[in-house]
C-alpha cells in the first residue's frame, strides 16, 4: 500500500462511519493534482486555468487542508491536491460538507498515447488502470516469445490474468483485487458528448512538432475530444516498448473493453481512496469522472531517441492545461444549471453516435 493511500485509510479509520449531520450538500467539485505558484496571476499549472476563468474566488479552509478548496458563487468546487490523498480525504470528511450526491470530475495532464490522439487532446475515461503492481524482470533477460518483462502478480507470464482471485495473499475483500477501477460508462458516454465538438486550442508550436509524427495519422491531428482509459502509474514510464505494454495491460484487465489513451502518475491513488470513501458512504461512486488532456507523447517520434524525449512537454503542458478546463467545463456548468434534475438522476447515454 502506498504511503498516500496508507494515510487516508487512516484517517478513515479514526472519523468512522458517517454520522447525521447538517451538512452544505455540495454539488460538483473539479479536483487539480498541482499547481505552479500561486492559484491565480502566474504561470499556470492544473488548477490556474478553472480559478480563474471559473471564477472560484472564495477560499474554503478545510480542517488538515487549509489553503486547497475554493468555491464560485454557482456552487462549483475546486480542490487542488497539493499534499496529494491526504488533502482529499481531508476534503471528504469535514463535517461541514455532505458530498453523497456530489458530482466529482478529476482532471489532469498526461501522456498520450500517438496511436490514440494528439498533444492537447482531451480523453473522458470509462476505466481507470492501476500499473503499479507487478512483477517484473529486466526485458533483456525475457523467455523466448515474451514482449517484455511486466505480468500480472499470480500470473505466469504477460497478458494473462491471475489464476488466483486472492493473488496477493491473505486479502479477504476479493473485489479489491483487481487493477482496473470502472467508472460509469453512461456518465462518461454523456460528458463525451457534451463536450465532443469544443474546440480545442492548437498553436504553431504545436502544429510543428505535430510534423515529426509521420506514420502516426491520430498524432497528427490538431487536438480533439475523445474517449479513452486514463492508467495510472508511480512508476514515470516512456518508449515504444512500454507504450505496448500500457495498451496490453489496459486491454487485460478491462477484459478488452478499454482502450489505452492516457498515462500519469495519480489516477490510481485517488480512484483506490475515493473507492474506500465510497463503501464507508461519503461519496458516491458512480458519480465519479476522470478527464485527461494530453501534454505529451508517451514515447518518442520516429527516428528520436527515447531518452531525448522522455519528459519533454515543451509546448504542450500548457496546452493540456487549457485543453483541460475548456473539454470539462460544458459538463460541470450543465450539471450546476440543472441541479433538479441531476441530484437524484444521475446522467448517461448508452452509446454515442
Amino acid at each position: 500500500m502506498s504511503p498516500r493511500l496508507l494515510a487516508a485509510c487512516l484517517l478513515l479509520s479514526v472519523a468512522g462511519a458517517p454520522v447525521a449531520r447538517a451538512a452544505q450538500p455540495v454539488r460538483v467539485v473539479v479536483v487539480a493534482n498541482w499547481e505552479n505558484g500561486a492559484d491565480t496571476g502566474d504561470a499556470p499549472g492544473e488548477y490556474q486555468d478553472w480559478v480563474e476563468r471559473e471564477h472560484l474566488d472564495q477560499q474554503v479552509p478545510v480542517r488538515g487542508a487549509p489553503d486547497v478548496v475554493r468555491r464560485n458563487r454557482d456552487g462549483l468546487y475546486g480542490l487542488v491536491l497539493r499534499h496529494g490523498v491526504t488533502d482529499l480525504v481531508a476534503f471528504v470528511l469535514d463535517p461541514r460538507f455532505d458530498l453523497r450526491r456530489t458530482y466529482w470530475l478529476f482532471t489532469g495532464i498526461s501522456g498520450v498515447d500517438p496511436g490514440a490522439a494528439s498533444v492537447g487532446s482531451a480523453a473522458w475515461a470509462q476505466w481507470v488502470v492501476d500499473g503499479d503492481a507487478a512483477r517484473e524482470i529486466d526485458d533483456r533477460s525475457v523467455p523466448q516469445g515474451w514482449p517484455y518483462g511486466l505480468w500480472a502478480i499470480g500470473a505466469s507470464r504477460p497478458n494473462q490474468l491471475p489464476y488466483d482471485a486472492n493473488h496477493f495473499g491473505s486479502v479477504t475483500d476479493m473485489a479489491q483485487l483487481g487493477m482496473a477501477y470502472p467508472l460509469d460508462r453512461r456518465l462518461a458516454r454523456w460528458a463525451y458528448a457534451l463536450s465532443r465538438n469544443v474546440a480545442l486550442r492548437d498553436t504553431e508550436a504545436l502544429r510543428a512538432s505535430r510534423a515529426a509524427w509521420t506514420g502516426f495519422p491520430q498524432a497528427q491531428r490538431p487536438p480533439f475530444v475523445l474517449m479513452g482509459e486514463t492508467l495510472g502509474s508511480l512508476r514515470y514510464w516512456h518508449g515504444a516498448p512500454r507504450t505496448r505494454w500500457a495498451e496490453d495491460w489496459v486491454r487485460l484487465w478491462t477484459g478488452g473493453q478499454g482502450r489505452f489513451v492516457m498515462t500519469n502518475m495519480e489516477s490510481q491513488t485517488y480512484q483506490k481512496a475515493m473507492r474506500v470513501l465510497a463503501r464507508q458512504g461519503f461519496v458516491d461512486a458512480d458519480r465519479i469522472m476522470v478527464l485527461r488532456t494530453a501534454s505529451n507523447f508517451c514515447e518518442p517520434p520516429p527516428g528520436v531517441a527515447v531518452t531525448e524525449s522522455i519528459g519533454d512537454e515543451g509546448p504542450g503542458q500548457v496546452a493540456a492545461f487549457d485543453s483541460n478546463q475548456r473539454a470539462g467545463a460544458p459538463v460541470l456548468h450543465e450539471l450546476l444549471a440543472h441541479w433538479d434534475c441531476y441530484e437524484t438522476t444521475i446522467p448517461g447515454l448508452d452509446a454515442v453516435p
